[in-house]
């Protein structure tokens, strides 16, 4: 069987396309056929498995991500996605911009059949209760229906990543009652009330609150883009504010040094438990092929994760198996919604 291929954009990163680079050549190393697109000068040599196309052009800061995407062939992740899109690789990986990578997969590899909006979908390495979460980035504002397909999305990707047979999935709101939440999060409860009844792809727990995302009670969660994104980075911040308060304490004193010896193998498992370089980013969901947004602080660990994340995600059918489950449930694109119940009362119409 062939190796998979991925088209990585080498532009964005912070810490530069060299850094993208030696990713690249440790996911190469694992059995993964990289294409690079980036400055060929910038990124030097490269080794075996590992391929460069000079692209130096890039989008990664332009204000205007769609305007940009439409009007520079040439730049990276444009030309990663024409790549895709056109066969020569199976997925891409960019860690510039969000806006830049989500224009480029809609432009060129098109959304699926059916599928209102892509949504970008994180593992979340909480200890012992590791969640797919979603949207945490791609969609500011959503509508119910948008909801409903990102919740079979998440499922469909926990099967595929994390090996859940049948995940519990919760929207995130500020309250348990279906009741709470905006009119989007109210409506998008009662359609998954009605159809997740029976359904192999997933179990719908209802609203889950804020304090509910480290807690393990779902194994996926869902949320409109503005809300995911600021609940994930401050799981990022947070996680690396108390390692940093658990090292400086481990050093204040001898005393506290000999005992931070003992802890250190415990520290270091621990450490890479919750390190956000470990999951290796988002995947990009409802395009027709796969995409995987690192952030762009990473190091050449965090995206040589992204590449393997994205080989899996290739080898499991993530966008197959996700198409299907939106399939079976009845969420894509053009079918009837189950409207919301009455304020009070509960959805009576049946799943389709």
């Amino acid at each position: 069987m062939a190796p998979v291929t991925v088209a990585v954009d080498a532009n964005g990163a912070d810490l530069g396309p060299a850094e993208v680079a030696a990713g690249a050549a440790i996911a190469a190393a694992r059995g993964v056929r990289v294409v690079l697109y980036g400055p060929a000068e910038e990124i030097g040599a490269v080794p075996d498995g590992v391929e460069v196309v000079d692209a130096p052009a890039s989008i990664a800061k332009d204000p205007d991500p769609a305007r940009a995407a439409r009007s520079n062939p040439d730049a990276s992740i444009v030309r990663v996605a024409a790549a895709v899109a056109a066969g020569d690789a199976d997925a891409f990986v960019s860690g510039g911009s969000t806006g830049a990578a989500l224009a480029a997969g809609l432009f060129q590899v098109k959304r699926g059949r059916g599928i209102y909006r892509p949504a970008l979908a994180v593992p979340v390495p909480i200890p012992g209760n590791p969640i797919t979460f979603l949207d945490v980035g791609a969609n500011v504002e959503v509508r119910s229906e948008h909801l409903v397909q990102f919740a079979f999305m998440g499922a469909a990707l926990a099967q595929t990543v994390l090996g859940v047979e049948r995940p519990r999935v919760a929207l995130l709101s500020n309250g348990e009652e279906p009741t709470k939440g905006t009119a989007a999060v109210v409506e998008a409860h009662a359609v998954l009330a009605a159809r997740a009844v029976g359904s192999p792809a997933l179990e719908f727990l209802g609203n889950v609150e804020g304090n509910d995302i480290t807690s393990g009670v779902a194994d996926v969660i869902v949320t409109d883009g503005f809300t995911g994104n600021i609940a994930l980075k401050l799981i990022e911040g947070l996680s690396q504010s108390i390692l940093g308060a658990v090292r400086d304490a481990a050093l204040s004193t001898p005393r506290a040094k000999a005992g931070g010896a003992l802890l250190r193998p415990a520290l270091g498992g621990l450490r890479e438990q919750i390190d956000p370089e470990g999951p290796g980013g988002a995947y990009l969901l409802g395009l027709r092929r796969l995409g995987v947004v690192p952030h762009g602080r990473f190091t050449r660990y965090g995206f040589s994760q992204a590449i393997l994340l994205a080989a899996r995600g290739v080898s499991g059918d993530v966008v197959g198996r996700t198409h299907a489950a939106l399939t079976a449930a009845g969420a894509l694109k053009g079918t009837p919604q189950v409207p919301a119940a009455p304020s009070g009362s509960a959805a009576s119409v049946p799943s389709p």
